[in-house]
């Protein structure tokens, strides 16, 4: 039984370990948005600065082809046209390579970019890329980026299926005070 509780505390600690190490700053609501230039899955490069003067849904998930992921990327996909109504884009990263964004965006018919945070520089500038046995994920989080260029918005830890319709109310919302 004692060697039971060590090992049980033993794992809580090194999960908070591994959750301390892997927490990078989030960016502030207010703040100028961390800048962008990486590759999507077209080979197309994508800047922050090309979405000056739109709305931007920036999203961070942790793996092309897994349960939440896909979720995620698909409730976009069906909300896309009432996202583009309120005048803003949808951008996904994660730091799968543009071959492995290329096939997921095909197979789910995707109409948004997917950046290739292959090194995590990305992902690491808005506070969302951890490590988990070695490897580097991102988190998932989503960020509103305002016209300005601002971050407008911060969610943490989303729930895949969820995320699009609180980004929907809350671009109304943000829209309705401008």
């Amino acid at each position: 039984m004692k060697v039971m509780t060590v090992l049980f505390m033993l794992l809580i600690l090194v999960l908070w370990v591994m959750r301390s190490a892997n927490a990078s700053e989030l960016p502030s609501v207010g703040q100028k948005a961390p800048e962008f230039s990486i590759m999507d899955q077209n080979g197309t490069l994508q800047k922050l600065s090309d979405y000056q003067g739109k709305w931007l849904v920036l999203y961070f998930y942790p793996k092309d082809e897994t349960p939440g992921c896909t979720t995620e990327a698909c409730a976009y996909r069906d909300d896309i046209h009432k996202i583009q109504t309120l005048g803003a884009a949808v951008v996904g990263v994660s730091i799968d390579d543009a071959s492995s964004h290329a096939e997921f965006a095909d197979k789910h018919h995707l109409p948004f970019p997917l950046l290739a945070d292959k090194e995590g520089t990305v992902s690491k500038s808005y506070g969302s890329e951890r490590t988990l046995l070695g490897y580097k994920l991102a988190r998932r989080n989503t960020f509103i980026i305002d016209p300005a260029g601002r971050i407008a918005k911060v969610y943490v830890d989303v729930d895949a299926g969820e995320n699009p319709q609180e980004v929907i109310a809350e671009l109304r919302r943000l829209q309705s005070m401008h």
